[in-house]
């Protein structure tokens, strides 16, 4: 799981910044305001829960729990959603 997380925070920091990037917590706000979301959008949306919910699982301390929270939170908000269409987050 922490070569997945490096991985993804690598990409984040190496684009620059673009609000044509739509993110997980995009995705989020979408469904919620009663958009369709497409078949691509809704399996990285439960590809991403999966990561996440995996992420958390994977945890053994109370530190840790919340610094990987934090960091789990960066992803959402920053990163590409297609990047939780890979196959290895389906897999989860």
């Amino acid at each position: 799981m922490l070569q997945k997380r490096e991985e993804i925070f690598k990409k984040i920091s190496q684009r620059e910044y673009s609000s044509a990037v739509t993110s997980i917590n995009d995705l989020k706000e979408k469904e919620f305001s009663g958009k369709k979301l497409s078949d691509p959008e809704r399996i990285a949306l439960s590809n991403f829960d999966k990561f996440r919910i995996s992420e958390l699982n994977a945890t053994t301390d109370d530190n840790s729990f919340h610094n990987r929270y934090r960091e789990l939170q960066v992803i959402a908000n920053l990163g590409d959603f297609r990047e939780f269409l890979d196959d290895k987050y389906a897999r989860l």
